[in-house]
């Protein structure tokens, strides 16, 4: 290709090569920020490449270097609508921006195989590394990676996770914090309406709030009929149900910022009012509950830190798959 490949609209290296005066192996070096190459030049060909729009050849990088520089993020579909995800993703862009690599979000329906997306994308090799969340303790997909020796690293931890990468929030001592708080405000009968508990972030949520209400002297126990994975229609029609039944339920953990929401409802429909009659208390990832209902109780779970840090542990684990994994925990605060 010549010249012809800026009126084509396909500049190449050798484009970038004929602008700049260097040679092709120097702008390919530059592109992929060589430590051998200097600041200048790398700024030089860089602003070239912005300038006429270039864009590696995927096919020939994957020919070359058996790379398709491509990072997924494995999602199920059936997140609402207000939770962190949007929030998750891009922040892992972010964090992608300014390196070879691009993000794709690959898609699982709640009624699929959570691990199909999974071996397509590494039986295809689609991608050259995946990013998993809503982690199991002995979560198939991750057993199956570290099997295939894929890399990887997920949102949450697994009975395995001393052997990959993670970034998890501290969700027992977010229970704990809430059985403490709302205990405080002199609570004494507390309902949690929990993520699924085959899930590792519930069970430490669950265990969390548990051991917190034995040392406190308060009830706790957990909604039964829907879980924080149902949507918030169901959540709030089963948040009012045992409310109606039981009154003395005054205090309610919730794990997002949807499904508090609905437990507010629920309690508003039978006449509660939120900081008098009971109090809530969840996490968020931006903040929104405070401007929503002020006498709500929350702590924030930085997703933004989250998706960047797996951003980041994914690329390691690629550059070097012996290398220590990356290993993060976000402690929550009040």
């Amino acid at each position: 290709m010549g010249d012809s490949d800026l009126a084509a609209g396909r500049p190449t290296l050798k484009t970038i090569s004929k602008m700049t005066g260097l040679a092709i192996a120097t702008v390919s070096r530059a592109l992929h920020d060589a430590p051998d190459i200097g600041a200048d030049t790398k700024r030089r060909v860089h602003e070239v490449a912005d300038q006429i729009g270039y864009r590696p050849n995927r096919a020939g990088v994957r020919l070359r270097t058996g790379k398709t520089n491509v990072i997924s993020l494995v999602l199920s579909t059936d997140h609402d609508v207000m939770n962190h995800t949007a929030r998750l993703i891009s922040s892992i862009a972010g964090a992608l921006r300014g390196t070879p690599y691009h993000l794709i979000v690959t898609p699982y329906f709640p009624s699929e195989d959570p691990m199909e997306p999974v071996r397509y994308i590494v039986e295809t090799q689609s991608a050259d590394a995946v990013i998993l969340n809503q982690t199991q303790p002995n979560d198939p997909r991750v057993a199956w990676l570290i099997e295939k020796g894929f890399p990887f690293a997920t949102h949450g931890r697994t009975n395995w996770c001393d052997r990959h990468p993670y970034f998890d929030f501290d969700n027992g001592r977010f229970a704990e914090l809430g059985v403490e708080r709302l205990a405080e405000r002199g609570r004494k009968h507390i309902l949690m309406l929990a993520p699924r508990l085959d899930q590792n972030y519930a069970k430490d949520m669950v265990s969390g709030a548990e051991c917190m209400a034995q040392a406190k002297g308060v009830r706790f126990e957990v909604l039964k009929g829907a879980t924080s994975d149902d949507g918030s229609v169901v959540a709030e029609e089963a948040v009012r149900a045992a409310l109606a039944a039981d009154p003395s339920i005054d205090g309610v953990i919730t794990a997002s910022t949807t499904t508090c929401m609905s437990a507010c409802a629920a309690a508003e429909d039978l006449g509660r009012v939120v900081g008098r009659d009971i109090d809530l208390y969840s996490k968020e990832a931006i903040p929104f509950l405070k401007r929503f209902r002020r006498d709500i109780q929350c702590v924030q779970e930085d997703v933004a830190t989250a998706g960047a840090f797996l951003a980041r542990a994914a690329l390691k684990r690629i550059a070097d798959p012996t290398a220590l994994p990356m290993q993060g925990l976000d402690t929550p605060k009040l």
